[in-house]
């Protein structure tokens, strides 16, 4: 990775984000590194020998499922339209003990549908998700990326067969929680700066180095701390859309520098909120998604890997994530698997 100073939070100007936004997105451009008509962004740098890396990690063949359920009983609360997922049973065995579904002899079954916002749960956000004064990723204009028919050109199942690879966790809310006396555990408005990262690199050992290719996974702790309050009976809160720890935008740079393909969080915004800025909303996705090109996870489970991690030093494993290859669409869920 290059060396390289960061900016610290300390020197960004709140009344100005505009300004932060406008150099960040020159120093980080990806536009044109792959060619005009490139629809991948970073996950160019994830080809068939970093997955054959990431392969090579299984050990133990232990499997941990990354993603939080999808069900009538998330964290949503209805911002911009997301709700929590609705199933529905189409045919049940009750059909089948009453003999009505018209099968022959005596065969029965149980159908249903589900009904929700592509990103209600543990989701991939796409290059069409986030544009930046109406430009989309690699300079298109945004009209002619996303329309009423959705994504066109750089819908999500453009990339249903790229993302498998080495994955890293950086637990950063194991590294530094500590300080605030909650082990594990980062507060809500805590930003996650290059240091931090570097850091809990660092504490956690050579093994957690990232570097091109990879795919990130940063633990905060707040789903954790999310949890506790929906089994006191208390509900999500606000972790769907309201404070949380996350990325600071002094990181967009740490993250073009690291040549990462992708990077997912177990918060429900990736970057820390309230955002940096007196008013803004969600800037460094507007450096991250249509500049770098970097494809960004949020609502990832992150809780029994980071255990397993602590208890045995890796930090690496095998982790693929294919998104639902919904045609057109800006995002979409996923059940990640990491295996070690």
């Amino acid at each position: 990775m290059p060396d390289r100073p960061y900016l610290d939070p300390a020197d960004l100007d709140r009344a100005d984000p505009e300004s932060a936004i406008a150099a960040a997105a020159k120093r980080c451009s990806n536009w044109g590194r792959w060619g005009a008509d490139d629809v991948l962004g970073t996950l160019n740098f994830l080809d068939d020998a970093k997955r054959a890396e990431g392969a090579r990690l299984v050990r133990r063949g232990a499997a941990f499922s990354l993603s939080q359920r999808f069900d009538a009983d998330g964290p949503q609360k209805g911002w911009r339209r997301r709700t929590n997922p609705v199933h529905t049973m189409l045919d049940t065995g009750t059909d089948a003990e009453r003999g009505v579904q018209g099968f022959p002899h005596g065969i029965g079954g149980a159908d249903d549908v589900i009904a929700m916002p592509l990103q209600a749960s543990t989701q991939w956000d796409g290059l069409g998700h986030i544009f930046d004064h109406g430009d989309a990723w690699n300079g298109r204009r945004a009209g002619d990326v996303v329309t009423s028919l959705g994504d066109a050109v750089t819908g999500i199942e453009t990339v249903a067969d790229r993302i498998a690879g080495r994955g890293v966790l950086l637990d950063v809310g194991r590294a530094v929680g500590e300080q605030f006396g909650t082990p594990g555990e980062l507060p809500d408005g805590f930003a996650i700066t290059p240091a931090h990262l570097e850091a809990t690199i660092a504490a956690q050992g050579a093994g957690a180095r990232v570097g091109r290719g990879d795919l990130l996974l940063v633990r905060t702790g707040q789903l954790t701390r999310a949890r506790r309050s929906v089994a006191a009976g208390t509900g999500w809160g606000d972790y769907a859309g309201g404070p949380a720890p996350g990325l600071s935008f002094t990181a967009a740079d740490w993250l073009h520098a690291t040549e990462i393909a992708g990077v997912a969080t177990d918060t429900w915004g990736f970057e820390v909120r309230p955002n940096e800025f007196d008013v803004a909303f969600q800037p460094l996705h507007q450096v991250a998604i249509p500049h770098i090109g970097l494809f960004l996870g949020e609502l990832w489970d992150l809780d029994a890997l980071a255990a397993d991690c602590a208890a045995d030093g890796v930090w690496e494993f095998f982790l693929t994530a294919a998104p639902l290859p919904v045609t057109g669409a800006v995002g979409a869920p996923v059940n990640p698997l990491a295996v070690k």
